[in-house]
């Protein structure tokens, strides 16, 4: 008799589920997180800018404002100037990487594509524009927190310096650092798309000319007085203003960050309008060809 299998073959495989607009564009969106985060998984050199720059500028920062500290109070100063000038100095520097790794990865994401000649791929897919910037801008977001806990954690550890003593003040600060990170990563990459490979200095370039008129570590008041009025204009230079009143105890300067706030919309503005008329010259002149 007979004993074998009666066992039905297996169903063939029909297509994939539908998937609702919203949930299409959320799968798109995770998809870019994770092909940016596989890139940067596999390719260990490239864990230098997210943890290995940012803890070097924090033993830099911090043991200059020590070092300061310690020759003011030899000189006579009080303890608790002296501590000001390390304290200044390692606020300054956990707040800078928020704004400086929020761009450089945002840019460097983009210019993924342009050195892997996948420009002409993503233009063949049924991904919006602002699907991909969500993505990349999501991957920014774990890479920005990553490399601000170390420094964060480097400061404690090194130096007794707990960013935390900041306050709820932290937040909206935060989240001000992080939106002009972005707003200059899209312009940068605006650049890249309409004037080419030649624009990428500007990725690293860009935020070397904000830093020292953003008053990061000071107030813009010990600039030339030619450059003030550039400094004052500037959105991070009222950011980092309210940081040094929170490092330095004070409460929330609310007139500082409504200004603050303000300029930061104006520069998201800004940025968005330069980003989308740069990406419309690019796709009128044909330029994807440089990356194909």
């Amino acid at each position: 008799m007979n004993t074998a299998s009666t066992t039905p073959p297996p169903a063939p495989l029909g297509p994939p589920p539908l998937r609702t607009p919203v949930q299409a564009s959320l799968h798109r969106i995770l998809a870019v997180a994770r092909r940016h985060w596989l890139v940067l998984k596999r390719s260990p050199h490239r864990f230098f800018d997210v943890l290995v720059w940012p803890l070097v500028d924090t033993l830099l920062y911090g043991s200059i404002g020590l070092f300061a500290a310690q020759a003011a109070e030899a000189a006579g100063g009080t303890p608790d100037a002296t501590a000001t000038v390390t304290v200044y100095l390692l606020s300054g520097t956990v707040l800078w990487h928020l704004v400086h790794q929020t761009q450089i990865s945002l840019a460097t994401g983009f210019l993924e594509e342009t050195w892997s000649r996948n420009i002409l791929g993503l233009l063949a897919t049924p991904m919006r524009d602002w699907e991909y910037l969500a993505g990349v801008g999501l991957f920014a977001l774990v890479r920005t927190a990553a490399s601000t806990l170390a420094v964060a954690v480097l400061a404690f550890a090194a130096y007794a310096f707990d960013v935390t003593t900041l306050g709820l003040g932290l937040v909206p600060v935060a989240a001000l650092l992080l939106a002009c990170g972005w707003s200059v990563a899209l312009l940068v990459v605006g650049l890249v798309l309409r004037y080419g490979s030649g624009a990428e200095a500007l990725v690293w370039g860009a935020l070397s000319v904000v830093m020292p008129l953003s008053g990061v570590f000071y107030p813009v008041s010990t600039l030339p007085a030619a450059l003030r009025p550039i400094a004052e204009v500037l959105p991070t230079t009222h950011v980092f203003a309210v940081g040094r009143e929170l490092a330095a105890g004070e409460g929330i300067p609310w007139k500082e960050l409504a200004i603050a706030t303000g300029g930061t919309v104006v520069l998201i503005v800004l940025s968005l309008f330069a980003l989308s008329r740069m990406l419309r010259t690019f796709r009128r002149r044909g330029l994807v060809t440089r990356y194909s």
